[in-house]
């Protein structure tokens, strides 16, 4: 399939009847690994993972250049969409969607910081002009971090500026408007009401509401971030204490 064949099929699982549920990979051993299992139908990366395994922290600490090319070796090793987290698009965000376009992704996270409005806007219509100029329809799921850095606003103020940044970033071209950070069914069924039905992204983890609940609410994707590798560090951990113990055999969860 073609990038254009890719990128299509990423923006109709947005908005089909199905939730779609994304199981973020760092590599190509987890990308292949997710793609895979039964009901698949495309590939996220984890920028929080991605850098942790190249030895840096969260936030555009590693270099674009190692996160590119991270992108690029998931997506050469499998056979469906692949969404690239994108951070803040580290300080040229048409320019990194355009490589990361070139690298094979068709779709991709920008996170907005909580930068005034205009300039957060304005970086999420420059990754829409960077898929139009590279003939590619990539699917934006514009993110906004008015939660996880809500601090201690009124949670009412808060509401409010998610609504306002979610639907000024689907006036300006996102498909998708991803707010991590909220996790109770009134929180996120109020988000879908005023910015849209299977326009909503949200970031799921331990203790999260059911799927089935989530699909009902109308969301239209939910991914897990960092949590399914920090499972797999946390399951690599127990078995290297199992063997460092010396107490038995090779550890049955392996």
């Amino acid at each position: 399939m073609t990038l254009t064949d890719h990128a299509d099929t990423l923006r109709r699982l947005h908005h089909d009847a199905e939730l779609l549920v994304l199981v973020n990979a760092w590599d190509v051993a987890s990308a292949q690994v997710v793609a895979e299992l039964p009901g698949c139908k495309a590939v996220a990366t984890a920028s929080h993972a991605v850098a942790a395994v190249h030895g840096y922290p969260d936030g555009e600490q590693i270099p674009p250049d190692l996160m590119i090319a991270a992108v690029q070796r998931i997506a050469a090793a499998v056979d469906l969409p692949v969404t690239a987290d994108l951070e803040a698009g580290y300080g040229d965000v048409e320019a990194t969607v355009r490589r990361a376009i070139g690298a094979g992704a068709v779709g991709g996270n920008i996170e907005d910081e909580m930068r005034p409005l205009d300039e957060s806007a304005s970086a999420m219509a420059a990754a829409v002009r960077a898929g139009e100029a590279e003939g590619v329809p990539f699917v934006l799921n514009a993110r906004t971090d008015a939660y996880l850095l809500a601090g201690d606003r009124d949670p009412e103020e808060v509401f409010a500026d998610a609504v306002a940044r979610g639907r000024a970033f689907l006036d300006v071209g996102a498909d998708c408007v991803f707010v991590p950070g909220p996790s109770d069914a009134e929180t996120i069924g109020r988000l879908v009401e005023a910015i849209g039905t299977r326009r909503v992204s949200i970031m799921i983890s331990p203790g999260s509401l059911p799927l089935a609940e989530l699909h009902s609410l109308g969301v239209a994707r939910v991914s897990c971030g960092p949590y399914a590798h920090l499972a797999a560090l946390t399951a690599y951990a127990q078995i290297g204490t199992e063997l460092l113990a010396a107490t038995g055999p090779f550890p049955a969860s392996a």
